[in-house]
This record gives structure tokens, C-alpha cells and sequence, in this order.
């Protein structure tokens, strides 16, 4: 500021610059940008911390997804021994997984002269099989032609099909060669039953061979007009009949249980339910002398589906179990491991007790040893395989009994069409029908509120201990059937991993869905928060912006001013 001096001696006035003695702040040093920076991550510090929260429960989810996965490839594995035959879910039951065993009784090969498929479910038995003549198409050769593509000059019409089938006229024009001639046979093989091959003898000479499409049929070859293109070929002789026959149509011809069957095909599926024959050589080279000859055909379970599940069981669980361990973990200080996301999840922990429950229950006095399975030092499931293939071979009803569902009925009229997670204690079902032999009600020690009917289903009452169960009726009159229901550890397995895995509305899925609506209620709020924070960067830009050239214009009027006192001192 200036100061203002006079003296009583002097009519002059002095103007002096005086300096001030606070510290001036030049605007260049000041960070603005790292000023705005302070302000506004103090704001997102909120937002920061509420993404925290979104990533530790995005890794949980992924954790619950892992573990409901594991638990669902348990209920899988489980499903495929638990089953039973007659309820909707039959298809995945291992124990009617069918085979065919062959066993040779004399001087036969086998495997050489039959073959079996069988379908799952089929019923089991033993049968003694001769196999005395097998089917063969007929073959008809027609005389020696000069070559196989050269114009025949022939025109005429013939009739082709077989004995007992459809005939389709066939039309030759002089154009046409030996090779043409078979292709016009061959386009309507699928009418007629009959195929052409050209049989090339040597370099000049082929023979037109007429054969059946199927085993067992004989074929019927006629001139219809024109010229008697087969006669002039040498299919057929003068007076119509086939010239040279190379082999005769005939049946399949064998003996089951010693009942002796025809078919005409060696392809035979109409002979047992389930079952297809494939017949390949005879099993007798003399009827007379080989007359005890035979082939032992046994249908029975395939034990190494049985034992595939088993194993892929062990397999689920081991996996199952590696995973709880894993979140079971703690860290070299006490802590709980970085891994280790469902620490103490009460969810996973139900699962995991549930479980092992299944595993280690006791059915009819038998256990999970009779298979071979037991837990090693660290909880591993292990299997000993020879236990296991023995039991499968020389007890698998036991087995079965063991691991699946059971039903028995005192009545083969009721089957088990599908089944709750409750076992009731035997019951008996005492079913009313109409005149028409249509069930109308079922009831249970005289009460019918237990079940309601639909057409030929009996189904189990919802908040009943036969919720879930539904039963077809097949008979037409009243009657009281005595049922006896049994579970098995596979049954148990299921019913304690399948609700919980369950990826609609399972305990794993809920808590997925709940963390996930939790995660879009903070990702909303942080949005939020770093929206307000952007806006905040704006306005505190602008303000400092003001600030700046505020202090700049007034820094512009110190100098200004300073300047101006500088000059009228120096002009004094």
C-alpha cells in the first residue's frame, strides 16, 4: 500500500511503494487437477467400497455354481442306480441294461454261427438254440452274352416281383445294353423284390443274375409283350421256367427249447420280446450225428453298465468332496484361505452331512461294503474293484436292493409310475372302479383323501406322506393290493443331493438368485455415487476455473497498480 509523509519545510508530497511483508502465492504452483482428484475420490471411496462387496459376491456365486454343479453331477450318477423298472425315469436305471451270453455246447463255434442284440429292460432267461438252416435269397443266371454294353437289339416287356408280391412291368427298347437292362431292373428293385448284377466271366462273356432282395422269396419272371427279352437272355427256358438256378429261396429253419420255428429272414426279431437273432452258419453238419449240438443263448443284466455307474458315482462324489475341502481351507496364520469363499456356509455344510448320511446308510443290514466302497484316511471314496465285480456277478440282486428304489406289489396290476422323496411304511391300497372297470377312488386304511384319480392314475395327495407318488392301475375290478416300499443309498444320494442342486428353485439357486439381486441393488447404488461424483468433477472445474481467473485478474491488478506508483515516484 502507499503511505502518505509531509513536511512543515517542504510543499513537495512524496508517494512511496511500500512492500508488504506476507508471502504471495504464485497461481502456476498450485495443482488444480490433483486438487479436483482429492475431492472427488473422497466421494467414490463409497462407490470403491460398494464394489468390493459386488466382487466378493460375484466369487461366491461363481462358488455356489460350482458347488450346485457338483452336487447335480452326484444326483446324476445317483439317478442311474436308484431306479426301478416301471417308473418314468426307467431309462436311466443301469440294472436293465441288457446282454447276450453265448456259450458253445459241442462242436460249434458260437460266436461264428449267432449273434443276439437285446434291448435294456428285456426279460432275463436262458434258451438252447440249434441252428438247423439258414435263409437264402434266390439267384436265378441267364445265358453267356458277348458284352455287357454293346445294343441287344431287344424290345419287349417283362414281369418281375416274387411269389406272393407285387409284379411291375419293366419296359426293354433295342437301344438298350446287358448293363442297361440290369439298371432298368435295378430302378424298381424296391416294388419288385428283385436286383440285377452283370457277372463279368471273362472278357467276352457275361451273364445277367436275377436275385432276391430278401432271404426266403422266390422270384416270378414272366414275358408280358414284344420280344421274351428273359428267354432271349437264357433266364428262362422254352416252356418258361428259369434256366439255370443258382441258388433256391429258403427259410431259416431253427429250434428254441427244442420247438423247431421258420422264418424267412436270418435276421429274426419276432421270436423272443427284446431279442434279434442274427444267424450266420448252421450249427449242425449232420443233423443225425450232431443232434446235441446247440448254442446256449443267456439274456442278462450287463454288469458293466452297473459298474460304470458305480464308478462314475465314486467319481462325483470324490469331486463333491475335493471342493468342500478346498472351502474348508485355512491359511499358514489361522486365517480362513483366499480360496476358501463358502467358509462356514451352513448351505454347503447340510449338503455335505446329507450326504455322507446317504453314503454310510445301512439297508437290510448291508452297506456301501458290500460294493467294495469305503472312505480312506483323507475322506477319499475308494473302491475295490474285485469285491465289486464280485458282488455285481454273484449277488447283483443284493446289490440292487442295496442302491435303488423298490416296489413290490401283491398285485401285478399296479405299477409305480413315479415316487416322492418320502418312504411310507407298507400300506394297502384298497381301489374302487365304476361298471366300466375305471378306477374311481383310493384310499388307505379307509381313507380316500389320501389319493385322487385321474383316468388309470392313482395319485398321492400333496402334504400327504404319498405326495409324489403316482400309481397306474391296469385291472377292472375292485380290489386291495398290499404295497411294500424300500429305498437304497443311491435313492437316498439323490433325494439329498438332486433338491438342493436343483437349478430352478434348489437351495444353492435361491441363494445364487438372492446374491445376484443383492449385486444389482449395489451396482445401481454405485452407478449412482459415480455419477454424482462425475457431476461434482464438473462444477468443482468450473469453480476452480473461476478461482483462477479471479486470482489471475486480480494478481493482473497488483502489477497494474504497483506499475503505476513506480512511475509517479520516479516522475517527483
Amino acid at each position: 500500500m502507499a503511505t502518505v509523509s509531509s513536511s512543515t519545510s517542504a510543499s513537495t508530497t512524496t508517494y512511496t511503494s511500500a512492500t508488504s511483508t506476507s508471502a504471495t502465492t504464485d497461481t502456476s504452483d498450485i495443482d488444480w487437477n490433483a486438487l479436483i482428484e482429492v475431492a472427488v475420490q473422497a466421494k467414490l471411496s463409497k462407490a470403491d467400497t460398494i464394489d468390493l462387496k459386488i466382487t466378493a459376491n460375484e466369487a461366491k456365486i461363481a462358488a455356489y455354481q460350482e458347488l450346485q454343479s457338483l452336487l447335480s453331477d452326484v444326483a446324476d450318477a445317483a439317478d442311474a442306480l436308484r431306479a426301478v423298472s416301471g417308473t418314468s425315469n426307467s431309462g436311466t436305471d443301469v440294472f436293465l441294461d441288457r446282454a447276450a451270453y453265448l456259450t458253445a455246447n459241442g462242436d460249434v463255434d458260437a460266436s461264428a454261427a449267432l449273434s443276439a442284440t437285446v434291448e435294456d429292460g428285456s426279460d432275463v432267461g436262458s434258451y438252447d438254440i440249434q441252428i438247423l438252416q439258414l435263409a437264402k435269397a434266390h439267384k436265378i443266371a441267364g445265358s453267356t452274352q458277348a458284352s455287357k454294353s454293346e445294343d441287344l437289339g431287344l424290345s419287349g416287356v417283362m414281369s418281375l416281383g416274387v411269389v406272393d408280391g407285387e409284379a411291375v412291368e419293366v419296359t426293354i427298347t433295342d437301344t438298350m445294353s446287358l448293363a442297361d437292362i440290369a439298371d432298368a431292373i435295378n430302378a424298381e428293385s424296391e416294388e419288385t423284390g428283385v436286383q440285377a448284377t452283370v457277372l463279368r466271366v471273362s472278357d467276352s462273356s457275361y451273364r445277367l443274375v436275377l436275385s432276391g432282395v430278401e432271404t426266403g422269396e422266390t422270384i416270378a419272371a414272366s414275358a408280358v409283350s414284344g420280344d421274351d427279352v428273359l428267354a432271349s437272355l437264357g433266364v428262362t427256358a422254352s416252356d418258361g421256367a428259369f434256366a439255370d438256378v443258382l441258388q433256391e429261396a429258403q427259410d431259416a429253419i431253427l429250434t428254441l427249447d427244442g420247438i423247431t420255428v421258420t422264418r424267412s429272414s436270418n435276421n429274426i426279431d419276432d421270436l423272443l420280446d427284446g431279442v434279434t437273432l442274427h444267424l450266420y452258419q448252421t450249427t449242425q453238419d449232420d443233423p443225425d450225428t450232431d443232434s446235441d449240438v446247440s448254442i446256449t443263448l443267456e439274456v442278462g443284466a450287463d454288469v458293466s453298465s452297473a459298474k460304470e455307474a458305480i464308478q462314475a458315482l465314486v467319481d462325483a462324489y470324490n469331486a463333491f468332496r475335493d471342493f468342500v475341502a478346498t472351502q474348508q481351507t485355512l491359511a499358514s496364520d489361522g486365517t480362513v484361505a483366499e480360496d476358501a469363499v463358502l467358509f462356514g456356509d451352513g448351505t454347503m455344510r447340510s449338503a455335505t452331512l446329507s450326504v455322507y448320511s446317504a453314503l454310510t446308510a445301512t439297508i437290510d443290514d448291508e452297506s456301501m461294503a458290500l460294493i467294495g466302497l469305503s472312505f480312506d484316511s483323507d475322506g477319499t471314496l475308494v473302491v475295490d474293484e474285485d469285491t465289486l465285480d464280485n458282488a455285481l456277478l454273484d449277488d447283483l440282486d443284493t446289490v440292487k436292493a442295496l442302491l435303488s428304489f423298490q416296489m413290490d406289489a401283491s398285485s401285478s396290476q399296479l405299477k409305480l409310475l413315479s415316487r416322492g422323496t418320502s418312504v411310507p411304511a407298507n400300506f394297502t391300497l384298497d381301489i374302487s372302479v365304476d361298471s366300466s372297470g375305471a378306477p374311481t377312488a383310493a384310499s388307505v386304511g379307509g381313507d380316500s383323501s389320501l389319493f385322487t384319480v385321474s383316468g388309470t392314475r392313482i395319485i398321492g395327495a400333496e402334504g400327504s406322506i404319498y405326495e409324489g407318488y403316482t400309481f397306474v392301475f391296469t385291472g377292472s375290478s375292485a380290489q386291495s393290493i398290499d404295497v411294500s416300499l424300500k429305498t437304497g443309498i443311491a435313492e437316498l444320494l439323490y433325494n439329498a443331493a438332486d433338491p438342493v442342486a436343483d437349478g430352478t428353485d434348489g437351495a444353492i439357486q435361491t441363494l445364487i438368485d438372492n446374491l445376484g439381486e443383492v449385486d444389482d441393488d449395489l451396482q445401481t447404488k454405485s452407478d449412482s455415487i459415480r455419477s454424482a461424483a462425475e457431476t461434482y468433477r464438473t462444477n468443482l472445474s468450473a469453480r476452480y476455473a473461476r478461482y483462477q481467473a479471479a486470482i489471475a485478474a486480480a494478481e493482473s491488478t497488483q502489477d497494474y497498480l504497483t506499475a503505476l506508483i513506480d512511475q509517479w515516484n520516479s516522475s517527483s
